[in-house]
């Protein structure tokens, strides 16, 4: 979500920290309480606890304190103290919540007169802040709205000294006061704008004849501003609201919500409560709530959030396994239900995410047999058919209840399955669990004062969200969104949703693709291939997108996928272009200031989320694959045109108008921000002048009033099409706490917020409204019957759409073809979401500490040896690692660092001087020695044989060390061996060896080479892990000498940046070192 209240102590900290100076603010000054708080350490940081009057009150979000009580005024440090202690964990009361006080702020009691107590507001809206101020404040002031004075700040702009003085302060009469009240409203709105604030309330605020103090304070902060405000923000927590307490599990779900791409959200209700839900997309998370909470379910509901946005699979998981690890906690009689849910993806590989709640369920199988619980699913979208198979099988195979259904049901009739609202269908029973569920234990439905919606109050809650028309912009609804020859300039390089477009396009019958340009401006200009039907074509990539607009003067869409981060930036460009008519933001969650700005530049132009017009044009990923596409009949224009908050449920109601009417003529979905570029009102009356559009469908949702325009439209005459609507969130009045839905524009901020409100005020001006989302169906089908008959509507016979050849990627998946792969790999997988070293996950490494010796066991010998090997192979790349400057691999990397070379070049110039007579001589050695050892050669047997032959024996020898001076890494390795292997028989052989060469010549030792052949050949045979073939194939591949090629190449790159650090120049070897001759000589 985007606005979220932060507790009092942080928001004057943060006024007290970024107000400018010149005020007569005076820095608040306060201390905070928690359980746990030790009152004498608070009291060394804060002296003036002990010297001054107080007043203390909780920090919890608790509206009106005062009249419940909860201030503790002009108190000494003991009162306090006391104060606290009674109040600190006791249960209280507001309005329906029911929480625990664990919080408080302490502060220095102000004294001053009630005359003096003041009232000041800023908010945000679509258009601009407003500043409310009223010259009596206090918890006695009243109906504050109605009252105080108004000041809106068009956005982008800012208020003068002038301004504030006369409409704000008219009501100050002395001068001074005003001029020093003006300076600080000033100062204080700056901070408002510059930290994206979205809500301050300063009641009451004391003002003296020389200073301005702040009682009490309630503000909210745009959470997605984080990325630019942080820094200036500091450590800033949003607490739940009150009666709700923050869960460790929730804290988890947010933090990998941050470090993903996907929306994850988890807000846990009641943690005892037998229904929990498990759902897929923002909008349905919210219709499935409502569900719930209508079938009577809401007292046992336990929990509220979503997964969108293709998260994969183990970030899946990770949601189920945290889900799961709630629900099997708490017993009930009646077992429990989760309910796995969600519409038709767009773009979600169902089967992915399916995968990862089945690893999940595999890991919490005892748990969930243990808890009866029984599961629920009903999924579509990309891939559907493998992810419910997969679930289906899961759950025979682990007899666990659960019941899987695809888009070919209702989507929220497995709410009322869940909750024993009717039995399971006969073609689903299982052998092993009931026909039908207990029905939960309904809770008295809460008293819902709705107002009474009269053409004045109308009209006055549309002024306060006005309209382009209201503000006397030109609204063209003359001109369609999109038609058949729309072309479109995509920014970023989003292959997946280009491919879909082109799809569509084909499917379409469109002569050429929609997408002319790509947008990318982090790679060179390049044309990237994709298909149109068989036929491939080439699409331009630009990096400058000013180049691109200059090239295709016929694009007039811009789809903008930018993240939230970026997006600002892109569409403010884009929009310096006239030749740009709409424009489609992808991403969700950009900061409030941020989107206002674009709106205001945007009025005169389009700005959606999503949208499709059948036989035309579609954006991105809307609508999903080219199997929902056929299935909703989008190939080819219907009568019904919708629009809809969410992108998500965009697909639902394209699967509901093709089932219960002849299909969608036009859709869009304007995105669940609480500013989103077009509004309802701004297509339905597109839709009003189309004539192609027969009837219409708005899906709305809880928060804010923009349904109301569309009541006012209905009334005024100037939306006449018959209109079928719901509002989603119709549970917010179920709970006791504030609960913030999927969308950060679903939070009703007064009564006429409420969905249930809104659902009224529709049906009283005429529109259809259904009983719940599960009869939109019947809804839509009842006018379109209608409208059939009265010869408005004529069916058309259906046309078969043009096949679109498969992917090779996705029909692989689909398991329906079939390749050998080019390579097989059996040591390593990047391809889930952690890296795994032979099946084992690098966490798992990493948390185990196997190190360097153990991920060298794992990549090169698909095993987890024992801890002593490990070890020994770290001991050898420490004493392999560099032998000097002067022999051949050192000296050739020295030689090549110095030609100017990179580090790679060099290194492996160094690297290729390895073989028999550098460093390469293991490999022989292990094959020498353990080739005697297995014929049962004595030792000077197998001297004699080599000095016959005219060999050498490799690992034997060294050109400096010698039996009086011997090699300390050898005496190391050598005495690490005969300590910790369980046995070294070829290691004992080399050595007999040793003890033959030195009698010949005292430099004829076992070298390092010999040392670690020998050893490696004894942990091969005697690790139990390997068979003597296996230990034998890794001598011939060169593993023996694998190791000191890793080992030398550490000391390689040394050398390397030792030259490199030096600035040492080109080497030329100097003449008076070689022999110059002549052939003649």
């Amino acid at each position: 979500m985007s606005s979220k209240a932060i507790y009092e102590a942080n928001g004057k900290d943060l006024i007290n920290r970024h107000i400018g100076s010149g005020t007569a603010l005076v820095p608040c000054r306060f201390a905070v309480f928690e359980q746990g708080t030790i009152w004498e350490d608070e009291l060394g940081k804060n002296p003036w606890l002990s010297k001054e009057q107080l007043v203390v009150k909780p920090d919890q979000l608790i509206k009106r304190r005062g009249k419940l009580g909860l201030v503790g005024v002009n108190k000494n440090a003991a009162e306090v103290r006391k104060w606290i202690s009674e109040h600190c964990g006791k249960e209280q009361q507001v309005g329906t919540a029911v929480g625990k006080l664990r919080r408080f702020v302490v502060e220095p009691f102000v004294k001053h007169q009630a005359n003096e107590e003041m009232y000041l507001c800023i908010q945000s809206g679509r258009r601009s802040d407003t500043i409310m101020f009223h010259h009596q404040g206090g918890v006695d002031v009243g109906d504050v709205d109605a009252l105080a004075v108004r000041l809106d700040v068009p956005v982008d702009t800012f208020p003068t000294g002038e301004e504030i003085d006369t409409v704000l302060l008219a009501n100050i009469k002395t001068p001074a006061i005003r001029r020093m009240l003006s300076t600080f409203i000033l100062s204080l709105y700056r901070v408002f704008v510059d930290l994206c604030f979205t809500y301050m309330e300063i009641n009451p605020i004391v003002v003296t004849n020389e200073r301005i103090y702040l009682l009490d304070l309630a503000a909210k902060l745009d959470q997605t501003a984080d990325f630019m405000c942080a820094k200036n923000w500091g450590e800033i927590s949003f607490p739940p609201p009150f009666g709700r307490d923050a869960y460790p599990e929730e804290a988890h779900i947010a933090d990998l919500d941050a470090k993903s791409g996907a929306s994850l959200k988890l807000t846990i209700l009641n943690k005892s409560g037998r229904i929990w839900t498990m759902v897929a997309g923002g909008g349905a998370s919210v219709v499935y709530t409502d569900t719930v909470c209508a079938l009577g379910g809401a007292a046992e509901l336990a929990n509220y959030g979503e997964y969108s946005g293709a998260p994969t699979e183990s970030q899946t998981a990770d949601y189920a396994k945290t889900i799961f690890s709630l629900m099997c906690r708490d017993k009930h009689p009646n077992g429990k239900v989760l309910i796995i849910g969600g519409g038709i993806a767009n773009f979600t590989n169902v089967a992915d995410t399916f995968r990862g709640i089945i690893t999940a369920i595999e890991t919490y199988k005892d748990a969930l047999l243990q808890y009866n619980v029984t599961i629920f699913v009903r999924r579509g979208g990309p891939n559907y058919q493998e992810g419910l198979r997969q679930m289906r099988e899961v759950g025979h195979r682990l007899r666990i209840p659960m019941y899987v259904f695809g888009p070919e049901a209702n989507m929220t009739a497995i709410v009322g399955l869940a909750l024993g609202q009717a039995p399971i269908p006969a073609d689903h029973q299982l052998d092993y669990a009931p026909k039908q569920l207990p029905k939960p234990q309904v809770a008295p439905a809460p008293k819902i004062e709705l107002p009474d919606l009269t053409n004045a109050l109308l009209d006055l809650v549309c002024s306060q969200a006005p309209t382009k028309m209201d503000l006397g912009q030109q609204m063209s609804t003359a001109r369609p969104l999109f038609s058949d020859r729309t072309k479109a300039i995509v920014w970023g390089m989003q292959n997946r949703a280009v491919q879909a477009m082109l799809d569509f396009d084909y499917i379409s019958r469109r002569a050429e693709p929609s997408v002319v340009a790509i947008v990318y401006p982090f790679t060179a200009d390049h044309k990237q291939k994709y298909y149109f039907g068989n036929k491939e074509v080439f699409i331009p990539v630009f990096c400058d997108m000013d180049v691109a607009m200059r090239k295709h003067q016929e694009a007039t869409v811009l789809v903008n996928f930018a993240s939230l981060r970026s997006a600002y930036d892109s569409t403010m460009q884009a929009m310096q272009h006239p030749q740009i008519n709409t424009i489609v933001i992808i991403a969700e969650g950009i900061p409030e200031n941020m989107t206002r700005k674009i709106v205001k530049l945007a009025d005169a132009r389009g700005a959606t989320v999503g949208g499709i017009k059948p036989g035309c044009f579609k954006i991105g990923n809307t609508a999903g694959m080219i199997d929902n596409i056929i299935d909703s009949k989008l190939y080819r224009p219907g009568s019904v045109a919708y629009v809809s908050r969410s992108g998500g449920m965009s697909n639902e109601l394209n699967n509901i108008l093709s089932k219960h009417a002849d299909g969608v003529c036009e859709g869009v979905a304007i995105g669940g921000d609480r500013y989103p570029g077009t509004t309802f009102i701004d297509h339905l009356l597109r839709f009003e002048a189309d004539p192609n559009a027969k009837m219409l469908v708005l899906l709305g949702e809880v928060g804010g009033v923009e349904e109301y325009h569309v009541c006012r439209a209905i009334r005024d005459g100037l939306i006449t099409k018959p209109i079928v609507a719901w509002c989603i969130g119709t549970c917010s009045d179920m709970f006791t706490a504030e609960v913030q839905f999927g969308h950060a524009g679903s939070l009703a901020g007064s009564a006429l917020e409420k969905a249930v409100a809104k659902n009224a005020a529709l049906k009283k001006y005429g529109v259809t409204v259904p009983e719940s989302f599960d009869t939109l169906g019947e809804a839509v089908n009842k006018v379109f019957k209608k409208l059939v008959k009265e010869g408005k509507i004529i069916e058309k016979d259906e046309v078969e759409p043009p096949k679109v050849p498969m992917d090779y990627d996705w029909a692989r998946k689909l398991g329906l073809i079939r390749k050998p792969a080019a390579f097989i790999s059996t040591i390593c997988d990047e391809r889930g979401q952690e890296l795994s070293y032979c099946g084992v996950p690098i966490s798992q490494i990493l948390e185990r500490q196997l190190g360097v010796g153990g991920t060298i066991s794992l990549l090169w010998f698909q095993r987890e040896l024992p801890e002593w090997a490990c070890k020994f192979f770290e001991l050898v790349l420490i004493v392999t690692a560099d032998h000097g400057p002067a022999v051949s691999g050192a000296h050739n990397t020295m030689v090549t660092a110095r030609a100017g070379k990179d580090l790679i070049s060099s290194i492996v110039a160094g690297l290729l001087t390895i073989g028999d007579r550098f460093g390469g001589a293991l490999d022989r050695a292990a094959a020498d020695f353990c080739s005697a050892y297995d014929r049962g050669q004595h030792p000077q047997e197998f001297v004699n044989e080599k000095r016959a032959k005219g060999e050498l024996i490799m690992g034997i020898g060294h050109r400096v060390k010698s039996i009086n001076n011997p090699d300390s890494r050898v005496r190391e390795l050598k005495a690490y061996v005969t300590s910790r292997w369980p046995a070294w028989p070829v290691t004992r052989y080399a050595l007999d060896v040793e003890a033959i060469t030195t009698r010949k010549k005292p430099n004829l030792i076992l070298n390092v080479d010999g040392i670690i052949a020998a050893a490696m050949v004894d942990m091969f045979r005697h690790c139990q892990l390997f068979t003597q073939e296996e230990g034998n194939n890794y001598i011939h591949m060169g593993t023996i000498n694998a190791l000191f090629v890793l080992g030398r190449t550490i000391g390689h790159i040394g050398h390397y940046l030792d030259q490199k650090r030096m600035k040492q120049p080109l080497y030329r070897h100097p003449w008076d070192d070689i022999t110059y001759m002549s052939p003649l000589n």
